[in-house]
């Protein structure tokens, strides 16, 4: 979950985490394909969350000062909250889910000034019957999860509004076998690495993605799934003299693609395979890898809008 953003000097809220929501036939996802992914939408017949809920009020702070529990909302009650709003929100998206019950945490309970809801969704998709998808059995295992959490806060009249909206993408593993390097960097006596001209590249992935409007998070939405295909073409389409520069490359991409954007961040994790043999004989190009040792290296990034404007001047 990402860090809750304190109302006052003190850090002050608590919650729930790991709440499990899962609604069967919620309503479908329809989006236009864009040209780096044929992601149109989902069915949604299984719509599945691991969530985390965070309260925020200065009601709250007896609890912690006098073990005073008259204001607090059990986190038991909470997961029911969630839950049963599952069944109450008519959205097509974790995104609206999360400010759908949000925006009731807030009319439901006075007392609460703030509430952040986060999570990663549970992708599941149709098995194959008798050579056909079926439309009542499906699969869970995918890595990439999308990932969302929003912060609502009241207005001057009491009323729910948008403070923070965080979109995103978890866990992708990409591994791309040919088509990268690393060379120029500082060579001194701390050095044992060699400068590579083409490598393998395997990565671990996050992305983030904040909107200019929060508001926009549900009207303009942005497929995680259309991300991770800009991610995979970007990676596929251009030589990456380092893990930075791809990055760059797919938050620029990524922010071209979708205007109502502000910024894309990234955590990015080096598990580029050890070689162990440099060719296999009568393999062609074939080499022999294991897994990296530890430690590793990890990249953090935000690809601004004016970044963009930098890119196309380059090109």
């Amino acid at each position: 979950m990402m860090k809750t953003a304190a109302r006052t000097a003190r850090t002050m809220h608590y919650g729930k985490g790991d709440v499990f929501v899962y609604r069967t036939y919620a309503p479908k996802l329809t989006v236009p394909p864009i040209p780096e992914s044929s992601f149109t939408g989902r069915t949604n017949t299984i719509f599945a969350i691991d969530a985390n809920v965070a309260l925020e009020g200065e009601a709250f702070l007896p609890s912690f000062t006098d073990g005073d529990n008259s204001m607090v909302v059990a986190t038991d009650s909470m997961k029911n909250f969630m839950l049963h709003q599952a069944g109450e929100c008519e959205k097509a998206t974790m995104e609206g889910y999360f400010l759908h019950t949000g925006r009731a945490f807030l009319s439901a309970y006075s007392h609460i000034e703030g509430v952040t809801l986060g999570g990663r969704q549970k992708l599941f998709r149709e098995v194959e019957a008798g050579g056909e998808p079926s439309d009542v059995v499906f699969e869970e295992g995918l890595l990439g999860r999308p990932y969302a959490e929003v912060k609502l806060g009241r207005d001057a009249e009491g009323g729910a509004v948008i403070e923070d909206f965080c979109g995103g993408i978890t866990d992708l593993h990409l591994i791309k076998v040919k088509g990268s390097s690393f060379a120029g960097f500082i060579r001194d006596e701390y050095t044992t690495l060699p400068e590579t001209s083409d490598r393998p590249l395997y990565i671990y992935l996050d992305i983030f993605w904040r909107y200019e409007n929060p508001e926009d998070a549900e009207k303009a939405y942005v497929p995680a799934e259309q991300v991770q295909g800009i991610a995979q073409t970007v990676f596929h389409e251009k030589h990456s003299p380092s893990i930075q520069k791809l990055i760059y490359d797919i938050g620029c991409r990524t922010l071209e693609r979708f205007p109502q954007l502000k910024e894309v961040s990234f955590t990015s994790n080096n598990r580029t395979w050890e070689t162990i043999r440099e060719s296999v004989a009568d393999a062609g190009e074939g080499q022999v890898f294991t897994e990296p040792r530890p430690p590793y290296g990890y990249q953090g990034f935000t690809v601004l809008r004016e970044d963009v404007e930098a890119s196309r001047h380059e090109r």
